[in-house]
């Protein structure tokens, strides 16, 4: 019998998934501290986990048993991957489950951020009726930016032309060709950045993007310009993003994610011209059916010795 251990709340339908194996014992415990999972993991061949447990090294190695680690999401920066590797634990990932919902989000943020959605709400749910206070701009005509041509960059540049946006991206890893295909001109970062009007972050998070939207960044964008973050909060220097804000270097911003989560003397936290979402890019039912059923299938296929799906460190 397979011991399952799951340390994030998971969707349901991944849970009756792994029911309904005759080979496969799960165990739903979460909120536990790094001490607390050193201490039970040599009992589980598997772990899945969200974006709340971070198995490192120690809490790896702890796992004597340990074949996979299922990430129910796309981010894997939660994770030693190294240490992952080293001890021979296969550490897969649902890269397209939650991508209609974080684009979508995204453009919830785009629109909300436009149109002072929030803030108009709580003046009106606080008797007040302000409608010259809360003179927006359409999204119509105006360039987004899209940092990240990836999976998820592309359902947003769809949405976005939907709108009538003329949309340019940067990514390194993204041929021109890819772009024509969608009516999108690929551009270095230096050219994006003064010609948005929006910026949306779909990137992942390494060495080189860790808090690529910094003073030196921000500098360069309009002054009207908005800042939409729903892939990872670590890509933003959130004290340089705050100041930027605050002495109208840019024109807003709408955040899903944060630096550390949840946020805690965040100097972004407050600011008037900011719209705040707690993470909830993939907090759809679809997206929160899907994610749990595919990668419970994935670690049951790996602990039964087959191919596995999603592996991002081949060895």
């Amino acid at each position: 019998m397979y011991k399952v251990l799951i340390s994030d709340k998971l969707g349901q339908a991944g849970l009756d998934l792994l029911e309904q194996q005759d080979d496969v014992h799960y165990d739903m415990k979460t909120g536990l501290n790094k001490e607390e999972l050193i201490a039970i993991m040599p009992e589980y061949d598997a772990l899945i986990i969200r974006s709340g447990t971070r198995p490192d090294a120690d809490i790896i190695a702890a796992g004597t048993k340990l074949k996979a680690i299922g990430r129910a999401g796309i981010g894997v920066d939660n994770i030693d991957l190294a240490a992952a590797t080293k001890h021979k634990v296969i550490v897969m990932n649902t890269p397209r489950a939650n991508s209609i919902a974080t684009a979508e989000q995204t453009m919830a943020l785009m629109l909300a951020s436009s149109r002072y959605t929030a803030i108009s709400h709580s003046s009106v749910a606080a008797g007040k009726w302000e409608r010259s206070k809360f003179v927006g701009v359409e999204l119509h005509s105006k360039t987004l930016g899209i940092i990240g041509f990836g999976y998820i960059g592309r359902l947003v540049a769809q949405r976005a032309q939907a709108f009538g946006m003329t949309v340019i991206a940067y990514d390194p890893y993204v041929s021109s060709e890819v772009g024509q295909e969608m009516n999108v001109q690929l551009v270095e970062l230096a050219e994006l950045l003064p010609q948005a009007d929006y910026i949306s972050l779909h990137t992942i998070v390494t060495p080189e993007t860790t808090k690529m939207i910094n003073a030196e960044a921000l500098s360069q964008m309009k002054s009207n310009a908005i800042l939409i973050n729903v892939a990872r909060g670590k890509l933003i220097d959130e004290d340089a993003l705050a100041a930027a804000l605050s002495n109208g270097t840019i024109a807003g911003a709408g955040l899903d994610v944060y630096f550390s989560e949840p946020p805690e003397n965040n100097p972004l936290i407050g600011l008037p011209n900011v719209t705040h979402t707690p993470h909830l890019g993939a907090s759809s039912k679809e997206a929160q059916r899907a994610v749990g059923e595919q990668i419970a299938q994935q670690v049951v296929d790996v602990l039964r010795g087959n191919p596995a799906q999603h592996q991002v460190n081949p060895f």
